[in-house]
């Protein structure tokens, strides 16, 4: 399953071909960044770690905050993992 996290913006509508309009959700999904990658060979499954929304560190725990010292990655509110095939991972 792949996917992306985001927050909801608000509701709109877009006009189809035969003229019928489809209601649509518009979601802002600029902040998602990768924050990790999880691999077979060290965690015995693939995955990504997506993170969302900023966080000041002051915030975070202090496991969280080495965390994401340590994988150089930028801190965030959440954080999701989506697993991938391993050729999806590269």
């Amino acid at each position: 399953m792949k996917g992306l996290i985001g927050k909801k913006i608000g509701m709109t509508q877009i006009w189809g071909d035969d003229g019928m309009f489809v209601p649509v959700t518009v979601i802002d999904t600029n902040s998602c960044v990768v924050v990790g990658k999880r691999t077979a060979e060290k965690d015995k499954y693939t995955a990504v770690a997506l993170g969302f929304g900023e966080v000041k560190e002051k915030h975070l725990t202090k496991a969280m905050s080495t965390h994401y010292k340590k994988s150089n990655a930028p801190a965030r509110a959440l954080v999701t993992e989506f697993r991938v095939g391993a050729d999806d991972l590269a």
